[in-house]
């Protein structure tokens, strides 16, 4: 209970007055009373809105626990949110057709699709010229047009020069451009 405490307080400095509601042990549906979840409901109010959160887990809840088990649900959300997202919107345009088609080619693109998103993530993490070419974007949507603009219009010989020109932009000179 002192956990829930010192976060109301730190919660109501900044102006959020956050409710919980829960309950152990209910029946997840009538056509299955036998199997048992525990839910939470969790609102923040704010000066001009209302958030509303709620979550069902095998947790059991308790005025200990509240609001760590929030908090965790909130990140997971949060972090799946953010990762469907990037896979259906910026480049990858990743969408539910991918996962049907014959001899499971639809199937194939997807896995490589993620993988794809994957070897961008590790770059981002650890790759000094992709965080510079990231920066000199200013954009995750301008990065993936230009990397799009330069796979298909050039041939690039080499990443370093793939990344420079990311970086630094380039003279019609510098590359080569494809011969189809």
């Amino acid at each position: 209970m002192q956990e829930l405490r010192k976060s109301n307080v730190k919660l109501a400095l900044m102006g959020i007055i956050p409710r919980f509601r829960f309950v152990n042990a209910v029946p997840l549906n009538q056509s299955h009373p036998e199997r048992v979840v525990n839910f939470l409901e969790y609102w923040e109010v704010h000066k001009d809105r209302v958030l509303h959160f709620s979550w069902i887990t095998d947790f059991e809840f308790s005025d200990d626990n509240l609001f760590a088990i929030m908090k965790g649900g909130r990140a997971r959300w949060k972090s799946e949110n953010e990762t469907f997202n990037t896979l259906k919107n910026p480049g990858y345009s990743l969408e539910h057709n991918y996962g049907h088609g014959q001899q499971h080619l639809a199937t194939t693109f997807g896995f490589l699709m993620i993988l794809a998103f994957l070897v961008d993530q590790i770059q981002e993490l650890c790759c000094a010229p992709f965080q510079t070419a990231r920066k000199a974007r200013h954009s995750r949507t301008s990065l993936w047009q230009r990397r799009q603009s330069l796979f298909t219009g050039y041939y690039i010989e080499s990443w370093r020069q793939f990344f420079e020109a990311l970086i630094h932009g380039h003279r019609p000179s510098q590359l080569l451009p494809h011969t189809s």
